[in-house]
């Protein structure tokens, strides 16, 4: 497969949430910090080459609102969102059976959840032949607001495990990769 035909997968932590007392965990709001984590996750993917063609979002408001602020830094380039109830708390197998259902003609997907699973899922199809230090930064913790960038390259269906190559991992923040 040419250079030409490798998909990506962008698999995104939502941005910091606040923990109010007597708020459901769905309901969680995203901190000022976190507007600021999401925004800047969204210049950084389009700086980076990596604008979504589809976005598909857990049904949690502080997965929504983040995804709300990464469309924002991308403006123009970004997409209209799919809500995706399945992934709120998803689990790595989860989140593949998603993406495992996008249609081929989608070549770049961001995937905004949550831990474990989401973390889980990077680290599962990450190939051997992955970029070693973003592999060991994902392995030692995702903050809020990080993601990790996957080369796919073949159909979103046969996505399983060691099958893309992880090719970055960013976190937001000063003096972050």
């Amino acid at each position: 497969m040419s250079r030409h035909d490798v998909k990506k997968l962008v698999l995104m932590r939502h941005a910091e949430a606040e923990h109010p007392l007597g708020t459901a965990d769905h309901d969680r709001p995203l901190t000022r910090r976190g507007a600021a984590e999401a925004e800047e996750a969204g210049r950084r993917l389009l700086a980076g080459g990596h604008a979504p063609d589809m976005i598909l979002c857990s049904s949690a408001l502080r997965a929504r609102q983040t995804c709300t602020w990464v469309c924002s830094a991308l403006g123009e380039a970004a997409p209209t969102a799919k809500l995706e109830e399945s992934l709120y708390a998803a689990a790595d197998a989860r989140i593949l059976a998603v993406v495992n259902h996008v249609p081929e003609t989608v070549e770049a997907l961001l995937v905004i959840g949550h831990l474990p699973g989401l973390r889980e899922a990077a680290l599962r199809l990450a190939t051997p032949d992955s970029d070693y230090d973003a592999v060991m930064a994902l392995a030692d913790g995702c903050p809020t607001g990080a993601y990790a960038v996957l080369e796919v390259p073949g159909p979103w269906a046969a996505l399983d495990g060691a099958d893309a190559r992880l090719v970055d991992f960013s976190v937001p923040g000063p003096g972050r990769r």
